[in-house]
């Protein structure tokens, strides 16, 4: 199997780690977020690891602030990205936000990349804006896919497969 790269996306509280959790069921799975390097530097400035959205408002400016600053968080995925090249992993999973940085992932990644928007209609309905800018506005990219993450947990195996399967084959 050729390597694939999905930068995954969806605003918080979507799924989008139960569906890397599941595709790592049929697949060998490496799993990233580009948020990484930015918890280590909120929790030196004191931040208790709980995502309240106060905490999301920091993180999402937090990590706006290190893009500026020196690009830590593109860093850390490129540097995750040559890591895979040399790992047996199948699939890479990079949780990105911002769909200026999804794009400029998207390009050092290359061919074998592919987007994907997770959603959770009734959860997000319900919910309303998160109040930042990584959260409310991750639906201001063009995916290649998006996942209706609707069923059960016991169906969610088979569903991330077939649709995975079918964005690979693409």
């Amino acid at each position: 199997m050729t390597k694939q790269v999905f930068i995954i996306n969806g605003s918080g509280g979507v799924g989008k780690d139960t569906v890397c959790s599941a595709a790592a069921q049929s697949w060998k799975v490496q799993n990233i977020s580009s948020i990484t390097p930015i918890l280590q530097v909120a929790k030196a400035a004191g931040w208790d690891g709980t995502k309240t959205p106060a905490a999301r408002r920091f993180l999402s400016q937090l990590k706006a602030d290190c893009t500026e600053f020196n690009d830590l968080p593109f860093r850390y995925c490129t540097e995750q990205l040559q890591i895979f090249a040399e790992n047996d992993a199948e699939l890479l999973f990079v949780h990105i936000r911002e769909p200026e940085e999804i794009e400029r992932f998207r390009q050092a990644a290359g061919v074998n990349c592919k987007t994907i928007l997770v959603r959770r209609p009734t959860l997000e309905q319900a919910r309303g804006q998160l109040g930042n800018r990584s959260d409310d506005g991750v639906a201001a990219y063009t995916y290649d896919a998006e996942f209706l993450n609707d069923g059960s947990l016991e169906e969610l195996p088979a569903k991330v497969h077939d649709f995975l399967q079918a964005l690979i084959e693409r």
